[in-house]
């Protein structure tokens, strides 16, 4: 776990996020992240595609409109393609797809859609979001990204809370 980042088990998968917070840029009434990064499969996210590279790049999209489109940062203006190749995630062959989103108002960001096999369900495409301030050093999402591991034991089948 990075420094200055908490982490937290969600409903369908886990989460990430800069304990460094401020006013966003485009509602001051909300408060935005220094970064953060969630799990979840793509079925959850509505993202399709049958291979690892073909969800992450249909997610990345998505991924940057929800990190910092809309009010928190006004509209993304333009982006650039970082970086877009196959990784290896927790022993599986996965995907990266990753954006320098420029935003209307407020800082940029570095957003990143990975996308791999499920280390227990290879049918099932895990999708991990993240979304970064520009501020912040790209090198931060490689070690999250490196960090990924197999989940030990399970808690029973997800579908029973």
């Amino acid at each position: 776990m990075p420094d200055g980042w908490y982490g937290e088990e969600l409903q369908v998968g886990a989460a990430l996020t800069s304990k460094e917070s401020y006013d966003c840029p485009g509602d001051t009434s909300k408060t935005c992240v220094k970064g953060g990064a969630y799990s979840a499969p793509a079925v959850v996210l509505g993202t399709r595609g049958d291979t690892a590279e073909e969800v992450a790049k249909a997610d990345i999209s998505a991924n940057a409109e929800e990190s910092y489109g809309g009010e928190s940062y006004g509209r993304i203006t333009s982006h650039d393609v970082l970086a877009s190749k196959a990784v290896t995630v927790a022993g599986q062959k996965g995907y990266l797809v990753r954006w320098k989103a420029v935003t209307q108002k407020g800082s940029d960001g570095f957003v990143q859609s990975l996308a791999f096999p499920s280390p227990d369900r290879p049918d099932q495409i895990v999708v991990v979001r993240f979304g970064v301030d520009t501020d912040q050093q790209q090198k931060i999402l490689d070690e999250i990204t490196e960090g990924i591991e197999v989940a030990e034991g399970g808690r029973g089948n997800g579908q029973d809370v």
